[in-house]
């Protein structure tokens, strides 16, 4: 049997000899129970007798040599595969390539000397020496070693074979395998002098250790600009934070035991409009003035809001305002009511008092919002069921809601009444006139509202609201035999006259012929006679149902309700003699 690339014979050399058992490398390792083939021991097989006999009694002396020769040969090529291996590795890393030094070659006596025998071995050593078999080859081929006569042929060569065996330094050593270089932007100013390619030569030579720390384009470069890159990354969020935290904390500290920053004097002159809204605190009117540059600081406002009598009582509206006030100056103006850049409408208010106020609010030629009233009261907004009688004086009137409206710098007499329009449709609707208008045994929702302002202008107060409808509705009766149907309020024969008199001539106002007094008419007038609030609206539908005809206030300010004419009559001549008292000086 014969083994891989070692020739013919059983065992080829003495056990005395010191190479014996193969103790250095060879190119197959079959000794010693290695393992060439994937982990597999190769099966030995002794050799038979007669060819140990044969060949050593034929060949006694050149066996022996030859056995010699043969393994000082692979030991050398052992020796130059691995040079070869290990200078392709260094090429591998970009280090540079060093002289290997030989490894010490066992010398034999060839006998000349006369001091040992003749091994026959010089002729084998000079040849190994003089020609050199590795000599420019691929140090990663496949050697082919020289087969002798009768020798298998050496199968690591086969596409189908095992990978040749390395040397046991190099087993299972894969070179590092190259990373591509990332494609980073230059960071020149991150790196210390010096850190290029200067020092590329100390690059490789440290490459060969494992890792390389300097030189361009090396991993250990990759590392260092990494390193750089972290090491400011770190700072920055270091110093953000720290720096974010420095904020904050003097901004809380500051806000919370400094004084609040303020403004000093009256402001400049140039004047903004700030629209407080509804339900809004101190501290939100203050961010709102601070945002619209009046104040200085919201905590300002409420400073002095807290230190000012009204101050927290303040009203939501537009007020005209200077900006760079001071905080106190601010509070001052917004606690006025003269001051609030509003149109405030009055319960009960008729509407020609309504259009002079627009006009005088609006800086507008006295007349100028009744005749836009008349000209274009079908186009602000009214309901279908307003202004259907022809003989209403205003239509208009009893549907201007009486409340506060917030002027703005483009608010236009037009705008001012559209909004009112659609301010009382909008309550009209929600309250459910048009629906109750039948239950109250009336013609259409604008009698309701008719009623209602007929409360409203005789009442004081809401008790007395729901008294005064419920005298309205019984006069309507046509039961009524006392008044025939006439509602007789004096409040109907005023707004005819324009006036608000108390003392007038009864006996003219029963003979004045028109369709609003209800002195001299039966029912009620055409339409409303001034603007009722929601609480006579509301007292008007909902009636007290007491059984009263007649009303009095003899004070002035206390309405006396009665249910008979004979009751009602007492009640008239009190009136009577204290408004005699008050004439005479009394």
């Amino acid at each position: 049997m014969t083994d891989y690339g070692r020739g013919h014979g059983s065992e080829p050399w003495n056990p005395q000899d010191p190479l014996y058992g193969d103790q250095g490398w060879t190119a197959h390792q079959t000794q010693q129970a290695q393992v060439p083939y994937g982990g597999d021991p190769q099966q030995q097989y002794p050799q038979e007798p007669q060819y140990q006999q044969q060949f050593a009694g034929q060949y006694p002396q050149q066996y022996d040599e030859q056995a010699y020769a043969q393994q000082l040969q692979y030991q050398q090529m052992a020796q130059q595969q691995m040079a070869a291996q290990q200078m392709a590795a260094q090429q591998m890393a970009g280090q540079p390539m060093a002289p290997q030094p030989m490894a010490p070659q066992p010398v034999y006596d060839d006998g000349s000397n006369g001091q040992g025998w003749d091994t026959g071995q010089a002729q084998y050593a000079a040849a190994a020496v003089q020609v050199d078999p590795y000599a420019g080859a691929d140090p990663y081929a496949q050697q082919a070693v020289g087969a002798y006569p009768g020798e298998a042929p050496d199968l690591y060569t086969t596409a189908e074979a095992y990978p040749p065996p390395q040397p046991p330094g190099l087993r299972h050593l894969e070179p590092e395998p190259v990373e591509e270089p990332l494609e980073e932007e230059p960071e020149e100013a991150l790196l210390p002098v010096g850190g290029g390619s200067g020092d590329g030569d100390e690059s490789r030579g440290r490459r060969a250790g494992g890792r390389a720390k300097g030189g361009k384009g090396g991993k250990g470069g990759k590392q260092k600009k990494r390193s750089g890159t972290a090491c400011l990354i770190a700072a920055v969020v270091i110093i953000g934070v720290v720096g974010g935290g420095g904020y904050y904390g003097y901004n809380y500290l500051h806000d919370r035991f400094a004084p609040a920053e303020d403004f000093a004097g009256e402001g400049t002159e140039e004047i903004v409009e700030v629209e407080i809204p509804k339900d809004a605190g101190l501290g939100a009117m203050g961010r709102i003035l601070k945002q619209a540059g009046v104040v200085a600081s919201a905590q300002a406002f409420v400073d002095a809001a807290k230190a000012k009598p009204g101050g927290q009582s303040i009203q939501p509206g537009v007020y005209p305002l200077k900006k760079k006030m001071s905080a106190a100056a601010a509070v001052a103006v917004m606690i006025d009511p003269t001051k609030l850049n509003v149109i405030t409408i009055g319960e009960g208010w008729r509407n020609t008092k309504i259009y002079e106020a627009i006009d005088k609010k609006l800086g507008k030629p006295e007349g100028t919002t009744k005749d836009i009233a008349q000209r274009e009261s079908k186009n602000l907004g009214l309901p279908a069921w307003a202004g259907n009688n022809t003989k209403i004086i205003d239509p208009l009137e009893g549907f201007l809601l009486p409340a506060r409206y917030d002027l703005k710098k483009d608010s236009t007499p037009e705008s001012l009444l559209r909004q009112m329009v659609k301010s009382a449709a909008d309550k009209y609707a929600e309250m459910g006139v048009e629906a109750k208008a039948k239950e109250l045994n009336l013609e259409n929702p604008l009698q309701v509202i008719t009623v209602a302002s007929l409360v409203n202008a005789e009442g004081k107060n809401h008790d007395d609201f729901r008294k005064m409808s419920e005298v309205v509705y019984n006069r309507l009766k046509k039961t009524n035999d006392v008044t025939n149907q006439k509602i007789e309020f004096d409040s109907t024969y005023n707004y005819v006259k324009n006036q608000s008199e108390i003392n007038f001539n009864l006996k003219e106002a029963q003979k004045f012929d028109n369709p609003y007094n209800t002195h001299f008419v039966r029912g009620l007038p055409p339409g409303p006679i001034g603007n009722p609030g929601t609480d006579a609206v509301s007292a008007t539908l909902n009636p007290d149902h007491g059984g009263w005809m007649f009303f009095v206030s003899v004070d002035g300010n206390k309405t006396t309700f009665t249910k008979t004419y004979d009751e009602h009559l007492k009640l008239v001549a009190e009136f009577q003699e204290r408004q005699a008292q008050k004439k005479n000086g009394g």
